[in-house]
């Protein structure tokens, strides 16, 4: 990774997290037992490269719709840590709970960058996939709220999971 994109992703991380208070919607985020990356258990293929991505979406929008939650869209891949451990913190029990609550949520394998790359650009996402995880939130009508902060849990492994569970939360409604 060159210098320019780490410097990209520290500072899209740290405008992400020093805006969070002022994007949150109410929902607070909550508190992680695990305090840190090293605690928890990180899935080995989490990202089904078989499924059918634009059909998952397409019913992640349908129970979003008719829940009332936005959609978190997970793009990664199974050769990213930062992606594997990110799906790990997202399954521990209390943030599971919170992104039950306030998501439909839908993982989406993007390959190498060459496959299910129609999903980020439906919405205009295609200049910042140099890297991954990249998370899509969006509307149940489908406008993506967190542009300019797609990228932000790029280096996953840098964050404890307590960081990534107040990033999440600043998007839920």
């Amino acid at each position: 990774m060159t210098l320019l994109r780490r410097i990209r992703i520290a500072t899209a991380l740290v405008v992400a997290l020093a805006a969070a208070p002022a994007l949150a919607t109410g929902a607070a985020a909550p508190r992680m037992s695990a305090n840190s990356i090293d605690s928890i258990a990180v899935p080995d293929a989490p990202f089904d490269r078989s499924a059918d991505a634009d059909h998952d979406v397409a019913a992640a929008f349908a129970r979003a719709a008719e829940e009332h939650k936005r959609v978190l869209i997970d793009l990664g891949a199974n050769w990213c840590a930062d992606c594997r451990i990110l799906v790990g913190v997202m399954a521990l029990p209390e943030l599971r709970a919170f992104l039950d609550a306030h998501f439909a949520v839908v993982s989406v394998d993007v390959g190498r960058f060459n496959r299910n790359l129609q999903i980020p650009a439906r919405f205009g996402v295609t200049d910042r996939l140099e890297g991954v995880p990249i998370i899509l939130i969006a509307t149940p009508d489908g406008m993506l709220v967190n542009r300019g902060h797609v990228d932000a849990l790029v280096e996953a492994r840098k964050l404890t999971p307590q960081a990534i569970s107040d990033w999440l939360a600043t998007w839920a409604e």
